[in-house]
């Protein structure tokens, strides 16, 4: 798989696994983009805490766990980045 092929797959895995946990927490989404500020998507912090436990689970990497000090993302692309790179 190359380079592009793994992150779209990520990206789409990261963008299923929002739209599945917002649902299933009845939160109504905007449109996602990379631009959309975390805090505008309407998620709460255990929405938050489900998708993170089921991105490790889906990809096998946690980046908050990493041992660097790692900022938090503000917005989803920022949100998306760091799991291609923590799962690559």
């Amino acid at each position: 798989m190359s380079g592009m092929e793994f992150r779209v797959q990520v990206r789409s895995i990261v963008e299923r696994t929002i739209v599945e946990v917002a649902n299933e927490q009845d939160k109504r989404l905007p449109p996602l983009s990379d631009e959309l500020l975390l805090l505008d998507t309407g998620l709460d912090s255990l929405c938050l805490a489900v998708i993170v436990a089921r991105l490790e689970d889906a990809l096998g990497a946690d980046p908050f766990s990493r041992d660097e000090d790692v900022v938090f993302p503000t917005t989803i692309g920022e949100f998306i980045r760091l799991y291609e790179e923590a799962a690559h």
